[in-house]
């Protein structure tokens, strides 16, 4: 009974790969076609069956981005990016996204030493460096083994060495890791999706207004409080938002 139900499981599976396979083909052609409509329901059909990717996000950018729907269009380039953080030809899309919108908000300057360690650290993202560890932690491994193996003195010394180096190089790369990941949980980006919206400086229809924004702007959420999130936009300024307003990026 229990390899018949492990047989359909499988099954089912290879049916639904090669449903949104089909789906996926749909959208692309759909979107050769210059019918940005079908290619975004298809891709959307695709979503709603439990697949993403960073493919389908940036093509999903795509088709709303040549329907001028300029904060959907951000909405999914920020998610592929999320997938695939340096990816160029995704930055290339979202950058062109960005320059429609309304919003010219300077971000806040950094120091040098905090500038490096993001570009250090933002070079892969937190599951990457984990596999970097692995692949790190490995070939420590088998030049530790070749060490004791090899006979000849210049050949265990290089061995030792090149051993040491990928053991420290697997240790930086699960701190890098677990860096990129806490920085990731605390991190919850999300784009505005109302034509205007005012900030207030509390989270009820009484609070003062601060400042506006604009469809397509990110923010960063901070916390939530009934029907209100506290968010932070690149210049460091803060307020409330109401949440129908905007949505999050990390809603995988």
């Amino acid at each position: 009974m229990k390899k018949a139900l492990t047989i359909i499981g499988l099954l089912t599976g290879f049916l639904t790969v090669a449903q949104n396979d089909a789906l996926f083909d749909q959208g692309n052609t759909a979107y050769n076609e210059g019918d940005y409509e079908k290619a975004i329901t298809s891709y959307m059909e695709v979503l709603e069956n439990g697949q993403h990717s960073a493919e389908l996000y940036f093509n999903l950018g795509n088709a709303h981005y040549k329907r001028n729907e300029i904060a959907a269009s951000i909405y999914f380039y920020e998610k592929a990016l999320l997938l695939k953080p340096n990816d160029s030809e995704i930055k290339n899309n979202l950058g062109y996204a960005r320059n429609m919108t309304l919003d010219a908000i300077d971000t806040m300057p950094e120091m040098g030493l905090s500038r490096f360690y993001k570009k250090l650290t933002g070079i892969f993202s937190f599951d990457q460096w984990a596999y970097a560890a692995v692949v790190f932690m490995i070939l420590f491994v088998v030049l530790y083994i070749a060490f004791s193996y090899f006979k000849y003195s210049t050949r265990k010394r290089i061995s030792f060495i090149a051993s040491l180096v990928f053991l420290v190089t697997s240790l930086v790369s699960v701190a890098f890791a677990f860096l990129q990941y806490n920085e990731f949980q605390a991190d919850r980006p999300a784009i505005v999706f109302a034509d205007e919206v005012t900030i207030q400086s509390d989270p009820n229809d009484r609070g003062q207004a601060v400042f506006e924004l604009h469809e397509g702007t990110k923010v960063n959420v901070l916390e939530a409080y009934n029907d209100f999130f506290k968010i932070r936009i690149a210049d460091g300024k803060t307020g409330w938002i109401p949440k129908e307003s905007v949505k999050l990026l990390k809603d995988f």
